[in-house]
């Protein structure tokens, strides 16, 4: 007859499956094997790392907090992450659209902003910032323009449509030319690129981010310059409204290619019609 009293019984009984199952779940190899099977399954077999649930939507909001909740080094989370990752890859295949949306990226800053500033102080140097910044967000934003972060002198905005981006940049130029601080005009130039970037949370990175930022540096005199991916998705008989006509960049003899840029990116500087 077991000694053992009923209790202690009933506990090795139920503690072994579940100390099974703990083994089980932690094991190195069954975590291998469940992450190399994520690969064949539909969407991104990376799904779950800090970058591809960043933003908004319903699979990343669910893998965000299956991040939270489930062990690390674990079967359980790859399980539920490869479920999440299927449920991702269907929910964009449903709607028909692409993971990332085209959107058309604009950056701005003012030209020799720098070397002014060192000259006229903090105090004229901030208060310059705060009236730029109230003459050139307003018609970003009522363009419905996302500003995504304000870098200094410059910012970063997000636009669904390439029109509507340059009608506003325009607007707002306009604005700053009729600034003036301590004698100082500032000139705000402006690069304007459409693609697909990476949206993570309220901040988007990826090669388009890039290009638009080169596009901007390529508006050396305060100008405003667009790629030929932005040129090419706005109307012919938008340019008459916009009041603009687009002249093709010749590439800079001496100057270094610039890091990140096919070698057959194309720019335009927009004008106004009656200056080209």
């Amino acid at each position: 007859m077991d000694d053992d009293p009923p209790g202690e019984q009933t506990r090795g009984l139920s503690s072994g499956p579940i100390d099974w199952f703990r083994n089980a779940n932690h094991h190195t190899k069954v975590i291998s094997l469940v992450r190399r099977a994520r690969k064949a399954l539909p969407g991104d077999p990376d799904f779950g790392d800090p970058l591809s649930v960043a933003g908004v939507g319903g699979p990343r909001a669910a893998a965000r907090a299956a991040d939270r909740l489930l062990e690390r080094e674990a079967v359980t989370r790859e399980v539920s992450l490869g479920a999440l990752q299927v449920w991702q890859a269907l929910t964009e295949r449903v709607s028909g659209r692409p993971a990332n949306a085209e959107v058309t990226l604009v950056f701005t800053d003012l030209v020799g902003f720098s070397a002014w500033s060192l000259t006229a102080g903090d105090d004229a140097t901030l208060r310059l910032l705060r009236r730029v910044s109230q003459v050139v967000e307003p018609p970003l934003l009522e363009a419905g323009g996302h500003i995504v972060k304000r870098m200094g002198d410059g910012l970063m905005a997000v636009f669904a449509d390439p029109t509507t981006a340059v009608r506003a940049v325009l607007t707002a130029r306009e604005a700053v030319k009729k600034l003036d601080v301590e004698g100082y005009t500032p000139r705000m130039r402006v690069g304007v690129h459409t693609g697909r970037p990476q949206r993570l949370g309220s901040d988007w990175l990826g090669v388009d981010v890039n290009l638009a930022a080169r596009v901007m540096e390529r508006a050396t005199r305060g100008e405003l310059v667009v790629s030929q991916a932005t040129l090419e998705r706005i109307p012919p008989e938008d340019f008459d409204t916009l009041g603009v006509t687009a002249r093709r960049l010749r590439r800079q003899l001496f100057a270094h290619k610039a890091d990140g840029v096919p070698a057959d990116f194309a720019m335009y500087r927009l004008k106004a019609a009656d200056a080209s």
